[in-house]
């Protein structure tokens, strides 16, 4: 099953909570996500307590091979956004997994 988190109920929870205006909270998202992707286009590590970490990692080009054909294509080099689950998220997660809760 996926979820999918969007920037407008993001920003519904914040008015909810908060009580603050609609435009304020929508403004307030906006910022954190801004912030976040200035940081990693500095190469500097996000980390969100109790939850993980967003990094910068270089990956050099390498040799792929499509699975079907057997064809082989250079993968050029390139810069992704990898993600660090935290031990608190991973154990709550773990915990639901053995319960059985999550399906």
């Amino acid at each position: 099953m996926t979820t999918t988190i969007t920037r407008q109920y993001l920003s519904d929870l914040v008015y909810k909570e908060l009580g603050i205006s609609k435009v304020e909270s929508s403004n307030f998202v906006d910022d954190i996500f801004e912030f976040i992707t200035l940081q990693l286009e500095k190469k500097n590590k996000v980390k969100i307590a109790n939850f993980g970490s967003f990094n910068i990692r270089h990956k050099n080009e390498r040799v792929g091979r499509n699975p079907r054909t057997k064809e082989q294509k250079v993968i050029s080099s390139r810069t992704v956004v990898t993600f660090k689950p935290s031990k608190i998220l991973k154990n709550k997660i773990n915990k639901h997994i053995n319960v059985g809760e999550v399906s």
